[in-house]
């Protein structure tokens, strides 16, 4: 009896203690906020994206033509310049003293030629009346040629001399910017000495270089018999990309990298981009019209590779496995595991689980 006792109360407090650990069991966590978007189906770019260096279309390195000492620099280090704009001045007495030398050799030989041609002048009417001999006169018109080339030589001096007085003034043969001025004022310089003066890099066009796979070639030659091949110049810190076209595609594949070389021009009046510099190059080779696309921040990379959160009809959260072909400005392109209208969490993701309850709010303005 007391044994039977025993066993009723230890059932009711069994009992008893189980409706206790119901009646305190934890909540269910709340449904975790989220901002979603709509995947739409728009006409997106195909692109194609290759590192690229920059590349002047024209580079100059100034050099005196002449002998003498540098008087002055008209520009400073790193100056924008226009064609023909005066850079430096050498000392021109030498050229100008030149000058007048050649002045006065054509002079003197001016008047040998006036007094020459005068001569055959006067002793032609006496030759012909016999009294001057066929000798003397073949001489005298000997003379007035001789005359005349000493002039056609003194006048190339003269324009040889001008020329060299014109070359103390060195301008600049094309625009763009002037790099570091390498010789000071006050210095010496020697005609097409091996150091130049400055370098004149045009900025305005500009060349981009760069290297795409071989596989591509006959893409990028049939998008270009299309219509004009855009590309666009990604550089660091700058926000929007630089705008251009492809001016060149090489004649040969690079047989020890499998790839092509292109060229593209960009107008550059910004001055974005920069000789030597290295940028991203993006290329339009075509367009996919009915794309699926979601804001880029819709994408997560987990362990299995790239995915998104799917907002259910019963406003729970699928992780479904994507796979983008690419991301055109701050839009995935998803060519597997997404429809058109399905609903995906834009920001939020780091609350939300699989099969996880989601709360949808509206984005912040």
């Amino acid at each position: 009896m007391q044994r039977g006792a025993k066993f009723a109360g230890l059932a009711l407090a069994c009992t008893l203690a189980a409706a206790c650990s119901r009646d305190h069991a934890p909540p269910a966590a709340p449904p975790a906020p989220v901002v979603v978007a709509t995947a739409a189906t728009r006409d997106m770019p195909v692109l194609v994206n290759a590192p690229g260096s920059v590349e002047a279309i024209n580079s100059v390195a100034v050099k005196s033509l002449v002998d003498g000492q540098l008087l002055e620099a008209l520009v400073e280090d790193g100056a924008d310049v226009s064609a023909g704009q005066l850079l430096f001045r050498i000392d021109p007495r030498p050229a100008q003293a030149s000058l007048q030398q050649a002045l006065a050799q054509q002079a003197k030989d001016q008047a040998t030629l006036d007094q020459a041609r005068s001569q055959v002048k006067r002793y032609e009417d006496l030759a012909a009346k016999g009294y001057l001999s066929a000798d003397q006169m073949e001489q005298y018109r000997t003379n007035l040629d001789a005359a005349r080339a000493s002039v056609k030589v003194d006048e190339a001096n003269v324009a040889a001399a001008r020329v060299a007085l014109s070359y103390t003034d060195i301008r600049a043969p094309l625009a763009g910017r002037i790099g570091r001025i390498l010789i000071q004022p006050g210095n010496v310089v020697k005609a097409n000495d091996t150091n130049p003066l400055v370098t004149i890099n045009q900025i305005e066009p500009i060349y981009v270089n760069f290297s795409l796979p071989s596989s591509l070639l006959g893409r990028v030659q049939a998008a270009q018999k299309a219509a004009p091949l855009l590309a666009q110049a990604n550089v660091v810190g700058v926000d929007d990309p630089v705008e251009g076209r492809v001016a060149f595609i090489d004649n040969a594949v690079d047989t020890s990298t499998g790839t092509v070389r292109l060229r593209a021009e960009f107008p550059n009046a910004g001055h974005v981009l920069w000789p030597g510099q290295l940028v991203g190059v993006s290329l339009t080779i075509g367009h996919d019209p009915g794309a699926i696309v979601v804001p880029a921040q819709a994408v997560q990379n987990g362990p299995d590779g790239a995915y998104v959160f799917v907002v259910r009809s019963d406003q729970t959260a699928e992780q479904r496995k994507v796979a983008v072909a690419r991301v055109v400005a701050g839009e995935a392109v998803v060519e597997l595991g997404l429809a058109a209208g399905e609903t995906v969490v834009v920001d939020g993701q780091s609350r939300v689980e699989d099969k996880a309850a989601v709360k949808v709010m509206p984005a912040s303005g």
